[in-house]
């Protein structure tokens, strides 16, 4: 593969590769055997990589500034916000073993039905998935000599069949995929709108739509919408919760975190089982 700019991303601390995309937000990052992980968000295809201490991706200072800074949410300080979600000592535990996790600032459409082919599913048919939907009708675009797609817009898929969609092999979600297009691409689920909702408000929004429970929901509102205070609860949680709170859990102690502490606590409980 030829060469490609980098830039250093100026990072403050919390910034570990494989816990950013391996902590269950994001399906288009893949791991490369040097460690590097390459993906595509926001439109662009991207490599990036640790080199010691410091952190490349490719692209130009411009684009780290107005694409990736926002998306690796680097105006947050997770050294503080690690120490906020540590109530007890179980939390302190999950908090340090995922140091390093941070939030993504992902596309609210793809997250919506990326998290909509999640249901009921694995990482890697999710992720076989999703390719293919952005094989058969995203965008191609280039990096070092190898070819990416984009993820087609709601525009794109608003149009299509369930037939059109075979291709994907996935099943009962095919409808609720178009559904979802189609009410995004028609404005009536605004999800622009929503990301400046309270938790509440986004919810029923979420869940008025066909196949979108509360786990998909609260998924879509904390990677996407950003509202802090959502709190996705899965078979993994559901783990965590029994064996930690056996007498009962509510993630307001977490406050505007509290999607933040879900995080660590799903890390720590899938890698620990």
């Amino acid at each position: 593969m030829g060469y490609c700019q980098e830039t250093e991303i100026e990072t403050l601390d919390d910034f570990d590769l494989k816990k950013i995309f391996e902590c269950g937000q994001c399906f288009r990052w893949n791991e490369g055997p040097d460690g590097s992980y390459t993906g595509v968000a926001l439109g662009r295809a991207a490599r990036i990589r640790r080199e010691g201490g410091r952190i490349y991706i490719t692209g130009t200072p411009e684009d780290v500034e107005k694409v990736w800074h926002g998306y690796f949410d680097l105006d947050r300080d997770y050294r503080s916000l690690r120490r906020a979600v540590c109530v007890d000592d179980y939390m302190r535990a999950a908090s340090d073993f995922g140091a390093g996790i941070r939030i993504l600032n992902q596309d609210r459409w793809e997250t919506l039905c990326s998290f909509i082919i999640s249901q009921c599913n694995n990482i890697p048919r999710i992720k076989k998935i999703v390719e293919t939907l952005c094989r058969e009708f995203g965008d191609p675009v280039e990096l070092m000599g190898e070819r990416y797609y984009t993820f087609p817009g709601p525009e794109r898929i608003a149009p299509l069949s369930e037939e059109d969609l075979a291709v994907l092999r996935c099943g009962y979600r095919a409808p609720y995929i178009l559904s979802a297009a189609r009410a995004v691409d028609s404005g009536e689920l605004d999800l622009e709108e929503l990301s400046g909702a309270d938790l509440t408000r986004a919810k029923k929004a979420l869940m008025a739509m066909p196949g979108i429970g509360e786990k998909v929901a609260n998924c879509v509102i904390l990677f996407s919408l950003r509202i802090g205070s959502a709190f996705p609860i899965d078979v993994w949680m559901k783990k965590a919760l029994a064996q930690h709170y056996p007498e009962g859990f509510s993630p307001e102690v977490f406050g505007e975190n509290a999607g933040l502490a879900q995080q660590y606590m799903f890390y720590y409980q899938r890698s620990n089982g």
